[in-house]
């Protein structure tokens, strides 16, 4: 049986980059589906057409970042991968939290991208060496809460970890709502969820005990 081409959404702001992406997607027989200059169009267009990988810049207007959350939330068979100049921790954790399954560099061989993109679609996680030993380096150090896993983490749900997460971060309840795209009323009621599962008063001693290993 004939495998069936890999379908991308391509959404970058500059049509240069998406001229230069296009043709070595092309090359690499994916077929790019549909093309979006700002993150509502990356969203609205990867709704419409379930492509089997959305490539998204983080720096588009109305942020990639929040375009990859929305996505990965109504398409979770959908793979979203960044690619962007940024090499910055923060764009990269946000990134990862957000459900990319790759993030890579505008500055890598676009001839290697297609090989990229079938192993995220295999399982693979497309991340440029040098930004692994971040993420390792994350992890072994706690230095951020992205990848800690403990026995009270187990209780919270997907949703009421990555609040925490977010507030933790020193995030207000009305910034993790709008970055989450829900109401602040819906972000209290996860936390209170939240206190109540881990049988704490106040979100100071949630923290306190969510950060033990």
């Amino acid at each position: 049986m004939v495998n069936e081409a890999i379908r991308v959404v391509l959404a970058d702001d500059h049509p240069r980059v998406r001229a230069r992406i296009r043709e070595a997607l092309m090359r690499g027989e994916i077929e790019v589906v549909g093309e979006a200059a700002t993150a509502d169009e990356a969203v609205r267009l990867s709704l419409e057409l379930k492509p089997d990988v959305t490539l998204l810049d983080i720096h588009m207007p109305g942020n990639g970042i929040s375009a990859g959350r929305r996505i990965s939330a109504d398409l979770p068979e959908t793979a979203i991968v960044m690619l962007t100049q940024s090499d910055d921790d923060d764009d990269l954790f946000d990134s990862l939290r957000a459900g990319a399954s790759g993030y890579l560099l505008k500055g890598m061989d676009p001839a290697t991208l297609p090989r990229m993109l079938h192993g995220v679609l295999a399982g693979e996680a497309a991340i440029p060496p040098r930004l692994v030993t971040r993420v390792l380096d994350d992890f072994r150090g706690g230095q951020h809460w992205f990848g800690r896993r403990s026995a009270a983490a187990s209780r919270l749900s997907a949703r009421e970890w990555e609040i925490m997460e977010l507030l933790g971060d020193g995030r207000s309840t009305d910034e993790v709502a709008k970055s989450l795209f829900v109401s602040p009323t819906t972000v209290r009621v996860h936390v209170s969820s939240v206190l109540r599962k881990l049988q704490v008063k106040d979100r100071e001693s949630a923290f306190s005990v969510l950060r033990k290993r």
